[in-house]
């Protein structure tokens, strides 16, 4: 996706916003300009002079201001889930870290399978949502109604091979391919979350029988192998349906080698990690406890490094938070089998990768493509991850040099614990615009709910 601006002397219009004082990311360079804004879409990007009046101005005081920032891995729950988390606390959670896009997973109560439970939930987050939201849908039982819900404006699908979460059958490889085949003649990505049901399901049996519940228990039911297996099977059926295979949370060495042999023999597939595979290992795991429980779980220091390589050679394609807001005692039990994995991530992805751009080990190119030009390439986001004239005003406002502690009791997600609470950080989103309107302004939720909009797959 290629972005560009051009600098014009200005007509005699007045608009709705102008953005004066930034330094923008355009162009693969960070520059001085103004940004001009009207009817939610950038106007015009240049000098002061060349700007247009303007019905308001907001200087930025030499703040970065990037394209909006894309989620492209996030649990919005709500409906039957919504004592955990619901489409607004979810998307105040997303402007707040600095994102002006999510995309909403599907393994919600009900689950999002079918063009039904998709248009519940889009009436659902239409009134609610202060950001953009795509969405996600499962498989249905019946796969002639995958056209229906795609119509319906579902821009992925998802599938999980840990459990049966929607209708299809993850035991049946024949029932997976017609699945994928369906996808590539539709031209519709599958995310998939990749651990092997039956190496899993194995070893946690034997564990339990052996009376092991702690974390390295856990550790070892979601071994290296059981990541590897998946990516290797999943790779070995799409080879013969050629649908664009997007790989969730890689988090291991190995797993990632064999994605990038399929991106070798010229495969459609892509990568995404976390911030939790990057900046937390096994060793934090079992001191942290099953506050820091995932799936796949953080990995060994050797994994740790293999994907920060990854990213540095360009072989991991985006990174998301995989927001997963969970109740505090949900996360508390006695038992790790009965822990509810995951971790809340919106509110410290942003921070977490800002401080690694001003230590020098990313590029704020890195942070652009991993989380705006690549997820918006993937899944087919018309107007995104760019700044550019006649596209969606969608921009993240950063301070880049602001030093703060991560601080969970101020989410505005409704899970309020983090494995990084109380970490310090360098960097921070100060403001938020989604299609030109102001939703986050230096920590605050300043817009009204159902200022996002919800986007249907084009």
């Amino acid at each position: 996706m290629q972005c560009s601006s051009s600098v014009k002397r200005a007509d005699s219009v007045t608009v709705d916003l102008i953005l004066s004082n930034a330094k923008a990311y355009l162009r693969k360079q960070i520059v001085d300009c103004n940004i001009a804004i009207d009817q939610g879409r950038i106007f015009k990007i240049g000098k002061k002079t060349t700007m247009p009046n303007a019905s308001t101005t907001i200087n930025l005081e030499g703040n970065l201001v990037l394209p909006g920032l894309i989620d492209a891995h996030v649990h919005l729950r709500d409906e039957g889930k919504a004592y955990k988390e619901t489409f607004y606390t979810g998307t105040a959670a997303a402007a707040a870290g600095g994102f002006t896009t999510i995309l909403d997973m599907p393994n919600n109560a009900p689950v999002t399978m079918s063009a039904e439970t998709l248009r519940n939930r889009m009436k659902t987050a239409e009134t609610e949502a202060l950001v953009n939201v795509a969405f996600y849908s499962e498989f249905p039982q019946n796969m002639q109604e995958i056209p229906r819900i795609v119509k319906e404006g579902a821009v992925a699908f998802k599938l999980f091979m840990t459990e049966q979460v929607g209708g299809l059958n993850i035991d049946d490889d024949n029932v997976i391919l017609e699945a994928f085949k369906t996808l590539s003649r539709l031209e519709v990505p599958v995310a998939v979350h990749a651990e092997d049901k039956q190496t899993s399901r194995k070893a946690e049996t034997e564990l339990k029988n052996a009376d092991r519940n702690d974390v390295e228990a856990f550790l070892e039911a979601h071994s290296e192998s059981v990541e590897l297996r998946a990516i290797e099977h999943l790779l070995d059926i799409d080879r013969k349906a050629d649908a664009q295979l997007h790989f969730c949370h890689v988090s291991t060495e190995n797993g990632l080698k064999a994605i990038v042999y399929g991106k070798k023999q010229k495969m459609p597939v892509t990568c995404e990690t976390t911030p939790h595979n990057l900046f937390l290992t096994a060793d934090d795991l079992r001191k942290i406890g099953m506050l820091a429980v995932t799936m796949p779980p953080v990995r060994e220091k050797r994994h740790v490094t293999a994907l920060w390589n990854g990213i540095k050679n360009g072989l991991i394609d985006i990174i998301a938070s995989d927001h997963a807001p969970h109740t505090l005692e949900e996360k508390k039990p006695r038992s790790v089998w009965d822990a509810k994995v995951g971790i809340p991530g919106l509110e410290t992805t942003l921070p977490l990768l800002l401080t690694e751009a001003n230590q020098g080990r990313l590029s704020i190119a890195d942070i652009v493509r991993l989380m705006a030009e690549k997820p918006a390439e993937i899944f087919k986001l018309k107007d995104k991850g760019c700044i550019e004239e006649k596209k969606a005003a969608d921009l993240t406002i950063v301070g880049l040099g602001i030093k703060h502690k991560i601080d969970a009791s101020r989410f505005k997600s409704k899970a309020k614990y983090s494995p990084f609470d109380g970490k310090q950080v360098q960097g921070k989103p100060v403001k938020t615009f989604v299609n030109g309107q102001l939703i986050m302004d230096d920590g605050e939720i300043v817009a009204k709910a159902g200022s996002g909009k919800l986007i249907r797959r084009e």
